[in-house]
C-alpha cells in the first residue's frame, strides 16, 4: 500500500515562502538540501508526517506560470473562524469563508489563501471526511 509523504511546488523566493508557510500553517523547515542548481526545502509540523517540498531553482528570476492545471493544496483546522481571523490579522488576505452544502447538509466549510507564488491553499474546517 502506498503512503503519501510529500507534495512539491516550485517557488521563486525561499525566504518569502518559508515565512508564509510558517506563519500561515505552522510549518517549519524539517530539512534543507542544497544542490548546485536548486535547493529542496521540506516543511512539516507535528500535526502530520506529510511534508510540503519547496523547490527553488537557482538563478530563476521570473515567476512561475501556474497555468490551468494546478488546483490547490489543502489543510484542515479545528477552528476555521479563528484561523481565518489569525491569517487576516497577519496580513495574509484569506478569502471569504464558504459553507458548501450538499443534499441539505454541510459538506465542507472552507476558505482559500494564496502563497507568495500564487498557489492557492484551501483551509477546511475539520468535519466529515476532512479530518
Amino acid at each position: 500500500m502506498a503512503k503519501s509523504i510529500h507534495s512539491m511546488i516550485r517557488v521563486l523566493d525561499e525566504g518569502k515562502s518559508v515565512d508564509f508557510y510558517g506563519r500561515a500553517f505552522g510549518l517549519a523547515v524539517a530539512e534543507r538540501l542544497d544542490f548546485e542548481t536548486f535547493t529542496l526545502i521540506y516543511l512539516s509540523n507535528a500535526e502530520s508526517e506529510f511534508e510540503l517540498e519547496l523547490t527553488v531553482n537557482k538563478g530563476r528570476t521570473e515567476p512561475y506560470q501556474l497555468g490551468d492545471g494546478y488546483g490547490h493544496f489543502a489543510v484542515s483546522v479545528g477552528d476555521l473562524d479563528a484561523e481565518h481571523a489569525r491569517m487576516r490579522d497577519l496580513g495574509l488576505a484569506p478569502g471569504k469563508i464558504v459553507d458548501f452544502n450538499r443534499d441539505g447538509g454541510l459538506l465542507a466549510r472552507f476558505f482559500f489563501v494564496t502563497d507568495p507564488d500564487g498557489y492557492k491553499i484551501e483551509v477546511l474546517q475539520r468535519h466529515g471526511r476532512f479530518k
